[in-house]
């Protein structure tokens, strides 16, 4: 199956942002096999950067080197967890400014590709899924299920708004949205909430903007992610055959652009396991080679970032798989926001297809030496649990989850009182794969650590330690 061009123009310099909305336009030409960007065939070649996963002071810096290596978009992700913490409570605010962060996107010229979910996976917790809905009885996540398309609703009801007056025709930089996430690769194959999604984001964003879902190359996943009315694009690293991952595509949609909205830069890392890393030659050729055949490209990650207080998410394939608070990904520009060598790779092959901006590199973010931090002072945790849980304690005949309890993320203390006929020795046991990722036992006082073997996450082992 033929893999048919778009003959592309090269745009100089920055993207013009203040034209009328009247001559603003971004589609599909089905006809050319490409985008149009203001009725002019247009190819994006965009990196993700995830503005939750970076400390605002340093969002402006990534932009700038992801504009220096030559991008003309951003992917940017938005997880539904992170602005609504609780039912109906909002936060949009300092680390969690969705639209100051748009507001430098656009400042620097960048075009954006939004991925609002409601699902968005990107390693993070739930991911993005809030961890309330699990307190709603039989809730079943990512279906037409009442109670989860409830809760989608009122959510999307107050994110879509604001990403309206942001897309491209009505005068902003945001040129295409995705609904859901690389929906195919969940069980549920729920075409009816991908229906209701596609009508929701109709009815807040309007007929114009270009609305596309992301999958895998399975035939199951192309099969259960995709639906009419979402332009369907495809994810796949270097490692993988260009001809063939496009010619998926091409299955499901004949005409328009090629698109891989996820080519991996490099992967994620789980607690336990090597760093991962991927070849920077390896990356720049695979890159070279889908700009050859015209198609559009981001580059999952261009930068990863660090997954602060307990937002890390995990992977479950058969076996409990958390990823770890560093999600540098290997990616082009580090977790510190310092240009690698696969950044300079990279921006020498776009090079090779646009204008590159004018000017050097910005150089890697300063470092400091902090020296020894001596933390001298502790207490004994159960001396204390008037102050950190001023509220009685919550008494039940069983254990009680997270999400039952109305508590996010941290710890929880059980207690109970062991029966006197109790044998000695005893196993304890945490069934159903039942602790993430650890437990500490208090025995008559004496500390033992919970600990879940790598490859055997689904049992445990009670080590004793210090006393607590």
């Amino acid at each position: 199956m033929g893999l048919e061009l778009c003959v592309l123009l090269l745009v100089l310099g920055g993207l013009p942002l203040q034209v009328t909305s009247t001559a603003r336009s971004f589609s599909i030409d089905y006809t050319n096999n490409c985008f149009r960007k203001d009725g002019v065939p247009f190819r994006y070649i965009s990196g993700s950067i995830h503005y939750f996963r970076i400390p605002p002071a340093y969002w402006k810096d990534r932009l700038l080197k992801m504009y220096m290596s030559g991008l003309n978009a951003v992917q940017v992700y938005v997880p539904w967890n992170y602005h609504e913490p609780l039912p109906g409570m909002y936060d949009f605010a300092g680390d969690r400014d969705l639209e100051g962060f748009l507001d430098l996107v656009a400042e620097l010229g960048l075009l954006v590709i939004l991925r609002p979910g409601p699902y968005i996976c990107a390693e993070w917790e739930m991911g993005g899924l809030p961890f309330w809905l699990l307190a709603r009885p039989d809730i079943v996540l990512r279906t037409t299920h009442p109670d989860f398309l409830q809760a989608v609703d009122a959510w999307l009801a107050v994110l879509l708004p604001k990403i309206r007056p942001r897309l491209y025709h009505n005068g902003g930089n945001i040129i295409t949205v995705q609904v859901e996430n690389e929906y195919g690769s969940y069980y549920a194959c729920d075409y009816d909430y991908l229906r209701h999604l596609l009508s929701v984001f109709r009815t807040h964003l309007g007929e114009e903007v270009v609305l596309f879902t992301t999958d895998g190359l399975k035939d199951s996943e192309l099969r259960c992610g995709t639906l009419q009315g979402l332009y369907a694009t495809v994810d796949f690293g270097p490692g993988v055959n260009m001809t063939q991952a496009f010619e998926r595509q091409r299955q499901h949609e004949p005409k328009g652009p090629l698109v891989n909205s996820e080519y991996y830069t490099g992967w994620l890392d789980y607690w336990g396991e090597p760093h991962s890393t991927s070849s920077a030659e390896e990356v720049a050729q695979g890159l070279q080679k889908i700009l050859e055949v015209g198609a559009n490209i981001n580059m999952y990650m261009f930068q990863g970032g660090t997954n602060f207080a307990y937002w890390s998410g995990a992977d479950y394939k058969k076996i409990y798989n958390p990823i770890t608070t560093s999600y540098d990904y290997d990616a082009p520009l580090s977790e510190a926001g310092d240009p690698t060598a696969k950044a300079y790779a990279i921006r020498a092959v776009i090079g090779k297809f646009q204008a590159l901006p004018a000017g050097p590199m910005p150089p890697p973010t300063p470092k400091f030496a902090y020296g020894y931090v001596s933390l001298p002072q502790r207490v004994n945790l159960l001396d204390i649990l008037g102050l950190l849980s001023p509220l009685q304690p919550i008494r039940s005949p069983i254990p009680l989850t997270f999400e039952t309890v109305s508590q996010a993320h941290g710890f929880i203390l059980y207690r109970t009182l062991l029966p006197h006929d109790i044998l000695v020795p005893a196993l304890l046991s945490v069934p159903n794969n039942g602790v993430h990722d650890l437990a500490y036992v208090l025995l008559n006082g004496v500390r033992w650590r919970l600990w879940i073997p790598l490859g055997d996450r689904e049992g445990g082992h009670l080590l004793q330690g210090r006393g607590a």
